[in-house]
């Protein structure tokens, strides 16, 4: 899969971010991506737009025109892409509100603190927000939603794979999915995949899940081959 086959809408079609780079150690600038991490980069970006917040008309035309990968993840993808060319923009964002807003609460509730505890605001976010100093992360203070909002985390993610955050050293993805994605994150996907809100937040859910099972497996090998260095 080639990285410009696979650009997604990221701050342009939502208006804002969920986080933003603060005081960071190290500019991590001048760290060369390679077209496979360019492509987790746009993955990891395209599930944070579609779940931060309804998604437009906009993002809507980019997503049907997605294509590229391999097996699971190829079908995902054209799964996704096959719904967004078909998906209303009003309807979605009822779909949103009824997903992940409802009246009182949604149907599913999209932070690492609920999944891991039952409780919004608990210890897992306390971690996330002692790692997110070290990393030089901080929320956008437009933004009112807890930082282990599942969007959130992916674009923390896209941005230390980047090196936008951190030091930008290999490591440093790695450890934060590690701690913060991957002990949730399978099950929220897995919830989003069952839902019946219409085509393309399932579709998104399946998307997660299987990028976040590749995600898993790549970084047990990454760890395995530091390890043994």
């Amino acid at each position: 899969m080639m990285a410009d086959e696979f650009l997604v809408p990221g701050e342009d079609a939502t208006g804002d971010r969920l986080t933003e780079p603060h005081n960071a150690p190290s500019s991590g600038a001048d760290l060369d991506v390679g077209p496979e991490d360019r492509d987790r980069v746009a993955l990891y970006g395209l599930l944070a737009s579609g779940l931060q917040g309804p998604v437009g008309q906009d993002w809507l035309d980019v997503v049907s025109g997605l294509s590229g990968g391999a097996g699971d993840l190829a079908d995902a993808i054209a799964v996704l892409a096959r719904a967004a060319a078909e998906a209303d923009p009003q309807k979605l964002a009822r779909d949103y509100h009824d997903l992940f807003i409802g009246v009182g609460r949604g149907e599913l509730v999209p932070y690492g603190s609920y999944y891991l505890t039952g409780f919004l605001n608990e210890k897992p976010l306390a971690l996330l927000r002692q790692d997110m100093r070290r990393l030089g992360m901080e929320r956008d203070p437009e933004v009112k939603e807890p930082e282990d909002h599942i969007a959130a985390l992916c674009q923390m993610m896209a941005g230390l794979i980047e090196g936008e955050f951190g030091d930008g050293s290999a490591t440093a993805p790695s450890r934060f999915f590690r701690a913060h994605l991957a002990t949730w994150a399978p099950y929220f996907f897995k919830d989003l995949a069952a839902t019946d809100s219409g085509a393309v937040y399932p579709a998104l859910g399946r998307l997660g899940q299987v990028f976040i099972e590749l995600e898993d497996h790549a970084d047990a090998l990454f760890a395995e081959r530091r390890g043994a260095v």
